[in-house]
């Protein structure tokens, strides 16, 4: 699969077109996004990927389609990881909800920037340094025992380098100010919660990206491929956020699927140039791991909702003996 000049300009264009029609037209205004306008989206933005993979299957042939799908997938699961931290930073720094899809817009529009900026310089290094594949299988590796092994912590802006720094080059104003970044006040221009909220979206997202590139490279090579699965996955990211904010708790085993997720491709890219692992076979290992994590995750809350259940009913009874 090697497209030419115009494909990229084609799905940019697309890329661009449902942008502005998604902040120019159902968006115009703040308003809060309820699960229904987001379960929409969301289902839009599904259907267009699987729109671009059968027409990559059509055009190409089935193995770059599968590429594309398994590629999808795994930002997709990782992305899901972003979700949690998006949480934390509107709750601690009190973003009111219909500013929220303001923030993300413009935030995943940077990401789109610069995951296109990662994609490029992955394919650069590969190509040159055939070695580089080491260095990202043993990252995914580590990085997915990291994950695995992980304990959350309490979520704090003031510590964050990039809050800091935002901070000295622009005073923050007193509060959120109607959905402006930046402000007049006492005859000086200032940053609202809404720009150090943005910032954080923008410099986590340069974390995840740094495991989410690596895994796809590590399963197609064309960076055309690589880049498509990276820019629709997250396109959906900003309708999932408000699909499942208020379910993302539920989720508690998430992180052993994505961890089995970075360490399956890391160690795919660290035997690769002895053994060959079908695509096939790495879409179906995706899919059951995030498939599993769901599952457990889903009878580990109807565990502990009959327990709690189980318990008040306990209590009534002994207040009722008493």
């Amino acid at each position: 699969m090697a497209p030419n000049i115009w494909a990229w300009i084609g799905f940019l264009a697309v890329v661009l077109l449902m942008l502005a029609i998604d902040l120019g037209v159902f968006h115009r205004k703040a308003h809060v996004v309820r699960f229904r306008e987001a379960a929409t989206w969301s289902i839009v933005w599904f259907g267009l990927s699987m729109l671009f993979a059968l027409g990559t299957y059509l055009y190409y042939g089935s193995r770059p389609a599968l590429e594309f799908l398994t590629g999808y997938l795994i930002e997709w699961s990782l992305s899901v990881d972003n979700l949690f931290v998006f949480i934390a930073i509107f709750g601690y720094l009190r973003i009111p909800s219909q500013y929220q899809h303001r923030v993300l817009f413009w935030g995943i529009l940077g990401a789109l920037l610069m995951r296109g900026g990662f994609v490029g310089l992955g394919a650069v290094l590969i190509h040159q340094f055939a070695w580089v594949l080491f260095i990202f299988g043993a990252l995914l590796v580590v990085t997915g025992i990291r994950i695995a092994i992980r304990r959350e912590g309490a979520f704090a802006a003031e510590e964050n380098q990039a809050v800091r720094l935002t901070r000295k080059l622009l005073p923050v104003a007193k509060g959120i100010s109607g959905p402006h970044f930046l402000v007049l006040e006492d005859g000086r221009r200032k940053a609202t919660p809404l720009l150090l909220a943005l910032v954080l979206i923008e410099v986590s997202d340069i974390m995840f990206a740094v495991d989410s590139v690596p895994a796809i490279f590590g399963v197609t090579r064309e960076p055309f491929t690589v880049f498509t699965a990276t820019i629709m996955a997250l396109l959906g990211l900003r309708a999932m956020y408000f699909l499942l904010a208020g379910m993302l708790d539920r989720f508690r085993h998430l992180h052993f699927g994505l961890a089995a997720v970075l360490v399956f491709v890391g160690s795919k890219m660290l035997i690769e140039p002895w053994i060959s692992v079908p695509i096939w076979l790495s879409l179906a290992f995706i899919t059951i791991a995030i498939g599993t994590a769901g599952i457990t995750s889903w009878h580990a809350e109807l565990r502990a909702e009959a327990t709690g259940t189980a318990e008040l009913h306990d209590r009534r009874g002994e207040e009722a003996c008493t």
